[in-house]
């Protein structure tokens, strides 16, 4: 996802439902403060990670349904709440976080299947 190699004045933004998924996988390994520590990638934080999954979402809207979208614009509301209350991982905060992103991808998986007649 993240090359020391690429550099661009443009935020990644998620396309896909594929995409989205891995930024969420991502986001379960940095939280609760994203910050990159490898230095790749040093303007990393919550806002910057926030930003890239809300306008990821943007992208899906359609694929997803409104519904759904609805779900996970208000999970990843919620899910940023709860890291920027637990900024050192020290409180139910941070799980709760965490158990708003397999929230979002129960979402996700469950729009993935193809739809029954």
């Amino acid at each position: 996802m993240f090359s020391s190699s690429y550099s661009s004045d443009k935020p990644y933004i998620p396309r896909s439902i594929s995409e989205i998924w891995d930024f969420l996988g991502a986001m379960m390994l940095s939280a609760p403060t994203f910050k990159d520590k490898t230095g790749h990638c040093p303007d990393r934080n919550v806002d910057t990670e926030f930003f890239a999954l809300n306008e990821g979402l943007k992208t899906i809207r359609k694929k997803v349904g409104e519904e759904n979208y609805q779900a996970l614009v208000a999970l990843s509301d919620k899910m940023r709440a709860h890291f920027e209350a637990d900024p050192e991982d020290k409180t139910e905060d941070g799980i709760k976080g965490r158990d708003c992103i397999i929230e979002m991808e129960e979402i996700l998986k469950a729009s993935a299947r193809p739809k029954s007649r």
